[in-house]
């Protein structure tokens, strides 16, 4: 276990430096962050010195090692548009954007799940016919598309929810939350369906592809001649196994919402650093645009990390082929 854990980590490792070389390297060359940090009364002198204040001139190797060694401590410089540091920035509003992504997640996998469920045990019946080809209208409508539906429905027509911001806000210490205000809460409902949606069909999907499977195994036509009701069967037995592969997909699916939540965040005016990152591309804010990757970056890494850890210790057969290696 201890080493398979430092495999895993050396190659986390790896990952976050190779996405913090394409980042940084990629960002040197959208344009020159000093035409939009000063005026056109600044004379050729102060942009240079500026430019040399912010390192700009040093060579490549020396900007990315300083970027490297400053990221590893949490400083990911100055903001060149709003000129405060790049941390505090998104500190500010990664609050948003990960209530936004849990709730979003949550949603997905609830109902993901029961749906998934539903329509395997009742594949032949009128509801799960519906519910598979809603699902397809789920995949093929791009996320903006079922944004701008939404909001014309329940918030233009029905004037039942906000169509943008986050509402009202409680500060929790340095956390600021919406979810214990009613304007942050029916905020949240419209950008997180819509989020959430995509990923819905697809474990609904899986969901269902895995039970269907499961259920024409010879161990639940075993537990069927035994007389065990269809209860324990479905959901004590084909469960169980169906969602070990869901770990996977899930996991990954948490890490994609939470970097595709640009688009949402867009949409909705949500406050969250999807948002911040594409005003930093207007302005070509390179700090910041190079620090929301690396924050990317790492949650994809870190959450990946954790699913293989959960899917070691709950898939038998990795720990016995470990056991194999090892005895080899």
């Amino acid at each position: 276990m201890l080493a398979f854990i430092v495999r895993r980590v050396l190659q986390s490792i790896i990952v976050m430096l190779v996405v913090a070389l394409v980042s940084f390297s990629l960002f040197n060359f959208v344009g020159d962050p000093i035409n939009n940090m000063v005026g056109q009364e600044t004379t050729q002198q102060q942009r240079e010195q500026l430019r040399e204040e912010l390192g700009l001139n040093d060579p490549f190797a020396v900007q990315f090692a300083r970027f490297v060694g400053n990221a590893v401590q949490g400083n990911f410089g100055i903001s060149y548009r709003l000129a405060r540091p790049v941390d505090v920035v998104i500190a500010e509003r990664l609050p948003a954007t990960l209530e936004l992504a849990f709730v979003s997640a949550l949603f997905a996998l609830v109902v993901g799940v029961a749906t998934g469920v539903y329509t395997a045990l009742n594949r032949s019946g009128i509801i799960s016919r519906v519910i598979m080809t809603i699902s397809l209208i789920g995949v093929s409508l791009p996320t903006f598309l079922i944004g701008i539906l939404l909001i014309w429905v329940f918030a233009v027509q029905l004037q039942w929810l906000p169509s943008f911001g986050r509402g009202d806000v409680v500060d929790l210490g340095g956390w600021r939350t919406g979810f214990l205000t009613s304007s942050g809460l029916k905020a949240l409902i419209l950008p997180a369906i819509t989020l959430g949606l995509f990923q819905l069909t697809l474990i609904m999907r899986l969901v269902r592809a895995e039970m269907l499977e499961v259920l024409r195994t010879d161990y639940i036509k075993f537990a069927r001649a035994r007389g065990l009701p269809d209860r324990a069967i479905n959901f004590g037995h084909a469960l169980k196994n169906t969602l070990v592969p869901v770990i996977t997909i899930t996991g990954l699916q948490l890490g994609s919402i939470i970097a595709f939540s640009i688009i949402t965040e867009t949409v909705f005016q949500w406050p969250g650093v999807g948002l911040l990152f594409i005003n930093a591309i207007q302005f070509v804010d390179i700090p910041l645009m190079a620090a929301y990757l690396v924050l990317i970056a790492l949650f994809f890494v870190v959450i990946n990390l954790l699913v293989d850890l959960l899917y070691y210790a709950v898939d038998p057969r990795l720990r016995f082929d470990a056991s194999t290696a090892r005895g080899h």
